[in-house]
């Protein structure tokens, strides 16, 4: 049984159309690369050795691994800077804009809550202005919570693989995108399953999504 969902989706008011869900971290917003020059600017470097980044952020004057903790300050202190770093994909703003005039669009990123004003700001000044729901909860419960039993067409585009599995496991019939940067972390994570679409960019995901949401 899944844990009761901890999220206020209040905001979040669907109408009578079909339903698109994006992941925000390197979907929408580039993140590892610019969380790497940001590592870099603090005086550590990523060595590319498993798709992890504890055990993998050495710091560059001692070469020695950061520990989980100091790890964790630093994703914290940079989503605390995100405004100044993060900057959006090709393609994605004209996109999701076209997109919006027939269906409804929201974002679901998976980061602490406590970053979301300034991820806000950070997309409205992009003129991103759709809801934004952030948590660190499975994606899966939160998408069926928020589609329902609604019979509309609802696509879910994210770069991870277990969070579209997790979707694809709570909502029938949804459209799952593996959208995601040629990136050396991404080159190590784990794969989608087979019968989930992958793709680079928002022109082939543009594409897709058009063709399921028009049926």
């Amino acid at each position: 049984m899944d844990a009761p969902i901890d999220l206020d989706m209040s905001h979040v008011r669907l109408g009578d159309r079909p339903l698109i869900v994006c992941d925000v971290d390197d979907v929408v917003l580039h993140f590892f690369a610019p969380f790497l020059s940001f590592i870099e600017a603090e005086g550590h470097e990523f060595l590319p050795r498993s798709f992890r980044l504890t055990g993998n952020i050495v710091s560059k004057a001692s070469g020695i691994a950061l520990e989980e903790n100091e790890v964790h300050r630093l994703i914290e202190a940079f989503f605390q800077a995100q405004e100044q770093w993060q900057t959006p994909l090709d393609r994605v703003i004209d996109t999701l804009a076209d997109f919006s005039r027939d269906a409804d669009i929201a974002f679901l990123t998976a980061m602490p809550p406590q970053f979301s004003a300034q991820r806000r700001r950070l997309l409205d000044r992009l003129g991103l202005t759709y809801p934004l729901l952030a948590s660190l909860q499975p994606k899966g419960p939160i998408l069926r919570a928020l589609h329902g039993a609604r019979s509309l067409p609802v696509a879910f585009v994210d770069d991870m693989a277990h969070n579209l599995h997790s979707v694809r496991d709570h909502v029938e019939s949804c459209l799952l995108i593996n959208l995601k940067p040629d990136s050396v972390v991404h080159r190590m994570a784990p794969a989608a399953s087979a019968d989930i679409v992958q793709t680079s960019d928002w022109s082939e995901a543009a594409s897709l999504i058009q063709a399921h949401i028009a049926r």
